[in-house]
């Protein structure tokens, strides 16, 4: 039987109000299993506080195993559910994350699924989940080993991703889908200019949190345990941030052409959610602009900055036109491009669900598209840092090579003497890894003359 750490244990919660919590579970759910949302707005749901652990960690185990989870119902339903009765499907998959996933009693998962049918208006439906999952209870060796002949069902990932990876990587694909399916762990970086990550780390142990230094970034930490983000010392007064160590690179990249220049010119595009902006600042005497085409998303940016007492012009545009711009060339342009978000789908495991085979083209092409139309914006001399957190190499290396053939006042400054990731074309990829960073492709350019 496949089983991960739990994110939290049977508690109150299953015995008092378990209906509820796993109703609301259901109804954030059917977004993502009928394709038309992702879990972004889970805090948008009204789900007590002692069950919102429970209910953010069956919403995201739910996504994480889905395909698994939905070979499984198939052959548990003797006939599907109707479109209309998506909330119902999305309970049968949550009773079946929890006998195979978590540490709930049985009986207390199989009864409070299926009594949260009534909780959705749908009491004809009870019958049907109690008889699906305590099914599954019987004959749960038997089913999974049925289900699990299946790669795409074995590994949680959708056949075309799974295809993908094995083109691109042929030695790593399935090390890769394997660090898709744990949790990813929870880094922080140091704000330096408030302090150094060894303070910190002795900040942290005097309030009980065990953590690590990063390998790779000098300003990194890994919890060993996840935690919120209230309980880090100084997060309110701007001390550390939450950022995975394969992001904290972009900065550290750019310090090259960033250091030698105070106040220069700093071109931060597609940037939400702000975590490479804010780092940027952090680090550097710069006169930074951020520009993102969600306004949304764009309004969290100025949050961070806000708390971390850092200061940037803000623009709500789209990077592939240029009416926000002054004329003025940039020193440096960071460029955190639209991707699949290959790289990241521990942590976005809908991404699994709600990411097509066709995205990929047509993502590349707009990856394209902001080259072109940035890259004219940069001062000779100056540099570009192309960046996605994708593991697919049309996005990456084969878009690199394709602008380098095209564009002919380049020289990639991509450094090679790293210990983090591996040289591919003309960049480095970082592939996910258990315990430590995401995916991640970076490659630095600099403008001849």
């Amino acid at each position: 039987m496949h089983r991960s750490t739990p994110s939290t244990r049977a508690g109150k919660s299953v015995q008092d109000g378990g209906q509820a919590v796993r109703a609301s579970a259901a109804r954030a759910l059917v977004p993502v299993i009928t394709a038309k949302g992702s879990l972004s707005d889970l805090d948008d749901h009204q789900v007590v506080i002692r069950d919102r652990a429970l209910f953010k960690a069956m919403c995201y185990g739910v996504c994480r195993t889905l395909p698994r989870l939905e070979a499984l119902a198939e052959r548990l339903l003797k006939t599907p559910f109707k479109a209309r009765d998506a909330d119902v499907q999305a309970l049968l998959l949550l009773g079946i994350y929890q006998l195979l996933y978590l540490r709930i009693p049985a009986h207390a998962a199989v009864g409070e699924t299926a009594g949260a049918a009534r909780q959705l208006g749908k009491e004809w439906a009870t019958k049907v989940l109690n008889g699906c999952l305590r099914r599954l209870t019987r004959e749960s060796a038997a089913l999974q080993a049925e289900v699990d002949q299946d790669p795409a069902v074995a590994l949680l990932h959708p056949r075309w991703l799974l295809k993908a990876l094995r083109e691109d990587w042929p030695d790593d694909w399935r090390a890769i889908a394997e660090a898709n399916n744990q949790p990813g762990p929870m880094a922080l970086r140091i704000n330096r200019r408030r302090g150094d990550r060894e303070a910190y780390l002795a900040r942290l142990v005097e309030s009980g949190i065990d953590a690590r230094l990063c390998t790779h970034s000098p300003d990194g930490l890994v919890l060993e345990k996840p935690c919120d983000v209230q309980a880090l010392p100084g997060f309110t007064e701007g001390d550390v941030s939450v950022q995975d160590e394969a992001a904290q690179l972009a900065a550290e990249l750019l310090g090259p052409a960033l250091a030698p220049r105070p106040g220069g010119r700093v071109l931060d595009a597609c940037c939400a959610p702000g975590g490479k902006t804010a780092h940027l600042l952090e680090l550097f005497d710069i006169e930074l602009l951020a520009l993102d085409s969600d306004a949304v998303r764009l309004a969290r940016v100025e949050d961070t900055l806000e708390r971390l007492g850092l200061s940037a012009t803000l623009v709500h545009a789209d990077a592939t036109g240029r009416d926000w711009w002054d004329g003025t060339p940039f020193d440096a342009i960071l460029l955190d491009a639209p991707c699949s978000g290959t790289g990241v789908i521990r942590r976005h495991p809908d991404i699994k669900r709600l990411r097509r085979a066709s995205d990929i083209a047509k993502l590349a092409e707009l990856q394209t598209r902001l080259l072109d139309n940035l890259w004219p914006l940069l001062r000779p001399g100056g540099s570009l840092l192309y960046a996605t957190c994708s593991v697919l190499r049309e996005e990456n290396d084969e878009q690199i090579r394709a602008f380098l053939e095209r564009t002919p006042d380049v020289t990639v400054t991509t450094p090679a003497e790293v210990s983090w990731g591996r040289a591919v074309g003309a960049g480095r990829q970082l592939l996910p890894e258990p315990d430590s960073h995401d995916g991640f492709f970076y490659a630095r350019l600099r403008k001849q003359g």
